[in-house]
């Protein structure tokens, strides 16, 4: 039960009520009519701001209609009281036994609590990653890797109908730099004798590629394409075009298994490329009148890369909220960036998808408003397209920056990175911060065991959780703590403010996935679960000073099977967080 989206419900009903009955007018549209927590618990428990964004359309004074809706809800059973505070918030004090009465719920649910029907099984497309594939992945692509992931898993368990999706631009001038690399690594592998720098200028000189160099030359199954390839220093060799990217890809792919992340697709755009629908993508796009040749009024302050004082092919993008045209032909008559990428966002709509998410790295802003423009022409408004920005990892340790790795130069890469401090770390830890927030990530401060790490604190509050249960049995050998007793334990003997406390945040957790999800937010999540930590050891701690609170009552067996309750339901929302974030909920802290 998602409580707010219920009390919602009921503001609704008793507002139904007061027109059925004449005392007002008809009221049809109730969307900006919202229910939450109130700011200051003090207040109340549950807030909404029903008569303040009616007030308009019901011709009253927000706290007249307050006053008319107020003695409506105090006559629900669960209701305790009804304030009205300020201009006309009401604020309503939910009875203790509702609450109480949650924790069966959790635990009858599982990490299935707070799933939700909210997405209605709706298609949603998440792409993120999407490197090109002509190097290791680093620890900045870490960042937008695991939001993405999060993102995936968050919108999965609000209803919605995920496909994670990676674009492989194997096609253009990148990959072109990759062959040539690759190609001269074969050349000296062969002759024995190293080129100059001077010949890698402009192309991929990582070791990686001498990696796949040698791949190439001990599989059978290309080994004697090799002289071919070689020989024909005429063009680049479609084989060896294909080895290396494949080859890459495979190091991609090894590196995301390290983070646990697994796409269901791989999009090529060199497929989408020859199947023509570049061509059938502009097409369309000129039979709208949305294409024409011009030339682009140079723009303010730096030049854009794009730019070019020249007659081109160009995209209204203006016309659907971008601040210029944007071209879609290079100079050489070869196809933009742009309009591959305005073909390939035009295929997801056609595979089903109408909400789609790409989740970019921090240089990529720019261009967040041509490619929304794009997806509004090209499906005429009928898909959307949120673009996420991930911004910089600062890498440090005890705040010096860290270079690290031995195989990529100056690169950190994520492989790095994760046999450092380990994968759940790292996905926390890069979920702490808004995507579009700058993250610092201290090897130093991301591994001690202090209120300070939150993935520390978190977990120590999963692991706690089961640590009661194995003092209960040592301190209480006969209590029959199986799922159905606690299921069934006597919840009303959670009296103590800090225990209902604790059940009231638990509460929460449905409203904090459909929140997230509704704003594309998975950071939300980490900021509940170091909430729901900081109150569980804040209740342990009480204990320590006070021994009537603490879980284990020893001589209360009834009690303690409460409390136990409540602390098997912290464990579980914990549980189901840590899940969505890919990250293991421990039993034990080492």
């Amino acid at each position: 039960m998602n409580v707010f989206a219920h009390f919602r419900d009921q503001v609704v009903a008793a507002i139904e009520s007061l027109v059925s009955a004449g005392s007002l007018p008809p009221l049809d549209d109730l969307s900006k009519l919202s229910v939450e927590p109130p700011r200051d618990p003090e207040h109340g428990d549950i807030a909404t701001n029903a008569a303040m964004v009616l007030s308009k359309p019901a011709g009253m004074k927000p706290r007249d209609l307050a006053g008319l809706l107020a003695p409506e809800l105090e006559k629900l059973d669960v209701v305790d009281g009804v304030d009205i505070a300020g201009p006309g918030f009401i604020n309503l004090r939910i009875a203790d036994a509702f609450w109480r009465a949650r924790v069966a719920d959790i635990l009858a649910a599982g990490t299935a609590w707070g799933d939700s029907a909210m997405g209605a099984g709706e298609p949603v497309n998440v792409e993120y990653v999407s490197v090109n594939p002509t190097g290791l992945l680093h620890v900045g692509h870490a960042r937008g890797a695991v939001f993405g992931d999060a993102l995936a898993a968050l919108l999965a368990k609000a209803g919605y109908a995920v496909t994670k999706e990676y674009y492989v631009n194997d096609a253009g001038g990148q990959i072109d730099a990759l062959t040539r690399s690759f190609l001269k690594r074969l050349q000296e592998i062969r002759s024995g004798e190293a080129l100059p720098d001077s010949e890698f200028e402009g192309l991929y000189p990582g070791e990686e590629v001498i990696d796949a160099a040698k791949a190439a030359l001990a599989d059978p199954a290309v080994s004697g394409e090799v002289e071919g390839w070689l020989a024909d220093s005429g063009r680049l060799p479609d084989g060896a075009r294909v080895f290396a990217v494949a080859y890459m890809l495979d190091r991609i792919r090894e590196d995301l298994a390290e983070l646990g992340i697994h796409h269901d697709l791989f999009s090529s755009e060199r497929a989408l490329v020859e199947a023509g629908a570049v061509d059938e993508a502009l097409a369309d796009l000129e039979a709208k009148g949305l294409i024409y040749t011009g030339v682009l009024e140079p723009p303010k302050g730096k030049l854009p890369d794009d730019w070019e004082e020249r007659p081109q092919t160009l995209f209204r993008a203006t016309d659907f909220g971008d601040d210029t045209d944007r071209p879609l032909r290079k100079s050489d008559g070869s196809w933009t960036y742009f309009a591959t990428d305005i073909a390939y966002h035009r295929d997801k709509v056609r595979r089903g998808f109408n909400t789609l998410i790409d989740v970019w790295g921090a240089d990529h802003g720019g261009y967040v408003k041509r490619m929304q423009a794009a997806v509004k022409a090209v499906t005429g408004g009928a898909a959307a397209l949120d673009v996420k920005i991930c911004q910089l990892v600062n890498l440090t340790n005890r705040g010096e920056p860290v270079k690290m790795s031995k195989r990529a130069g100056n690169v950190v890469t994520v492989r790095d990175v994760v046999e450092e401090v380990g994968r759940d770390v790292v996905r926390f830890i890069m979920l702490t911060r808004k995507n579009d927030a700058p993250l610092d990530f201290d090897f130093a401060k991301v591994t001690e065991q202090s209120k300070d790490n939150p993935v520390f604190y978190v977990q120590y509050a999963h692991a706690r959780s089961h640590s009661v249960f194995r003092q209960a049995r040592e301190a209480l050998p006969d209590l029959d703590l199986s799922e159905a007793a606690l299921a069934s334990a006597p919840v009303d003997r959670l009296t103590d403010k800090g225990e209902l406390s604790l059940i009231k945040r638990l509460a929460g957790w449905p409203r904090i996935i459909e929140s997230a999800a509704e704003a594309h937010e998975p950071h939300r999540i980490a900021f509940y679960l170091y909430d729901i930590a900081a109150d569980f050891h804040a209740h342990w701690n009480r204990g320590r000073e006070d021994p009537r609170l603490r879980f284990v009552a020893e001589d209360d067996a009834e009690l303690t099977l409460a409390r136990l309750a409540l602390v098997r339901a912290v464990g579980t929302v914990v549980a189901s967080g840590l899940e969505i974030f890919g990250v293991e909920p421990v039993e034990e802290m080492r």
